[in-house]
């Protein structure tokens, strides 16, 4: 797999191969290589990306679709991005990059469920906030789901929002690239984000954690108010704690082949989802993570119910804080 010209494990990723795999599997290739506990996972290239455009015309197809949309007419843009997810979503992946698709989860487990994530390219887009790259597909299981999500995943780049934003920026449709990370599910038992400052002053001294039950989704989708805790981060001390009422969780459901939505019992609703021992592992991660990349950090994190205790604290993503390095930079 290391000669592939179409998947690289991430344990064969570093920051040099932003350009083929993006810089949310970047992010997972460099911590792998630190020696981070990282779900293992292989990146799909922009080289299959680029060899599906390629392929039956796709690339013209795409181009005649765009030519001449006005984007002050939504209509038109939003006819234009739907013809094109239909067509990505139908077309049959180049042979090859199939083949290497199949090989590549094959190699990781007997229908191993895997979360198929976006991974931007496109220095030029603001990477959080920007509708349309960071399309996720959790508990995926069977080389079919994950090669078809893996299409699902290029044609979000041809979403209404993501059309029009190129069109207004003058960036050419098709020299935007999309890289798509395979990773392996994490059985969650909490999940959330951790920021190695204050999110809402700036301290740099203070590591704010946000938990949930379950998978981190509910977290980062504002779907529930989350556990919320303060550590200062040299003294490595709680310093503040809130617990809130956490209704819903998301999780994985083996027998549907899917993360579900489901409510969280009275038992567990009110009570901390982490433990004191919880909370500084994961501050320590995320100091770590800092120190690594040297800027502050929003990390993701996850604890997994199938790993023994001590070991169970996984990282998902870790990228740069932007709103407040942007204020720095004023």
């Amino acid at each position: 797999m290391s000669n592939s010209l179409f998947i690289l494990p991430f344990d064969q990723i570093s920051n040099k191969d932003f350009h083929r795999v993006g810089g949310k599997c970047a992010s997972l290739g460099e911590m792998t290589q630190a020696g981070v506990a990282v779900p293992p996972g292989f990146a799909v290239t922009t080289e299959a990306y680029a060899a599906m455009l390629g392929n039956h015309g796709v690339r013209a197809e795409i181009e005649r679709h765009l030519d001449g949309i006005d984007v002050e007419n939504l209509d038109t843009v939003e006819r234009a991005a739907h013809a094109i997810q239909v067509r990505i979503r139908s077309h049959h992946l180049p042979e090859e990059v199939e083949e290497e698709i199949r090989t590549a989860y094959a190699a990781m487990g007997n229908d191993m469920p895997v979360a198929v994530r976006s991974s931007a390219t496109a220095e030029d887009l603001p990477d959080a906030s920007f509708a349309g790259q960071q399309d996720t597909y959790l508990w995926v299981q069977g080389a079919d789901d994950v090669v078809n999500h893996v299409r699902d995943c290029w044609a979000s780049l041809f979403t209404t929002r993501a059309v029009a934003y190129r069109e207004k920026n003058n960036i050419p449709h098709i020299d935007v690239l999309m890289s798509v990370g395979v990773q392996k599910m994490v059985n969650a038992k909490a999940a959330g984000v951790a920021m190695t400052l204050d999110p809402n002053t700036g301290d740099r001294t203070r590591i704010v954690i946000d938990s949930s039950w379950g998978l981190g989704e509910t977290v980062v989708s504002g779907l529930v108010t989350p556990d919320n805790f303060v550590v200062e981060k040299v003294l490595q001390e709680i310093l503040d704690r809130t617990i809130s009422d956490k209704h819903v969780e998301l999780v994985g459901d083996p027998e549907l082949g899917e993360a579900v939505e489901r409510d969280v019992d009275d038992e567990r609703r009110k009570i901390s989802s982490l433990s004191d021992e919880e909370i500084m592992a994961i501050a320590m991660l995320a100091k770590r993570l800092e120190k690594q990349n040297k800027c502050p950090q929003d990390v993701e994190w996850a604890i997994d119910a199938d790993l023994p205790s001590g070991e169970n604290l996984l990282a998902l993503q870790s990228r740069p804080e932007t709103i407040w390095s942007q204020k720095a930079k004023e």
